[in-house]
């Protein structure tokens, strides 16, 4: 297994601090997702179930159940209130699951990893790429990181051109690991926060 991220700035012990209690107090992100509870369990795991949304993504559960999903929200919630981790989730007029941002944290670097998907029926027309960014800005402006790492499958071409599109640097392929314990290989990319300034203007 590969260990990100692959760039290690340390931050210093007050940014560190910030980025934890941020994470710790983190309730919403601007698209609206909110963290997920128990009382999303069903919710989300009517989203992720579709295999198109869960097969390409190497940190879901598998298999996907009510139970494991229960567990997975609750290891979130335990990783938000250490600082470390966060999993929001997006509902729609109907209060179905829409999407989910599933984040990463390494304080001690101000780096995160951010993962997630959307509905199928709300890809495309820029969404994926409207959100990213609205995710970006908040990470990076109100969370307080300096990097953000990306893995995508070696299949999953709509992830890579939408990274290289806004900005991403393709680093090359690691071995992410898997619930489970085993890996797969995966392409990796970085941006920094100078990065995302250079690419907003």
């Amino acid at each position: 297994m590969t260990k990100i991220p692959l760039t290690r700035r340390p931050a210093s012990a007050d940014q560190s601090k910030a980025i934890r209690n941020a994470v710790r107090g983190a309730e919403e992100m601007p698209s609206g997702a909110r963290v997920a509870m128990q009382a999303d369990t069903d919710a989300f795991t009517a989203l992720i179930i579709d295999p198109q949304i869960s097969d390409p993504i190497y940190s879901l559960p598998k298999p996907i159940t009510r139970d494991a999903v229960a567990v997975f929200i609750d290891r979130h919630l335990q990783e938000r209130a250490r600082g470390v981790g966060l999993l929001m989730v997006e509902r729609d007029n109907n209060k179905a699951a829409a999407g989910y941002y599933d984040i990463q944290f390494w304080p001690e670097w101000a780096a995160c990893e951010l993962g997630g998907a959307v509905r199928a029926d709300r890809q495309g027309a820029h969404t994926g790429m409207d959100g990213a960014a609205s995710a970006f800005d908040w990470l990076f402006d109100k969370i307080g990181i300096d990097l953000i790492c990306e893995t995508a499958a070696r299949g999953n071409t709509r992830t890579a051109k939408l990274l290289e599109h806004i900005g991403f640097h393709y680093i090359g392929e690691i071995e992410s690991e898997l619930p489970g314990g085993s890996v797969r290989p995966s392409h990796y990319w970085e941006m920094t926060r100078a990065d995302w300034v250079a690419a907003r203007k």
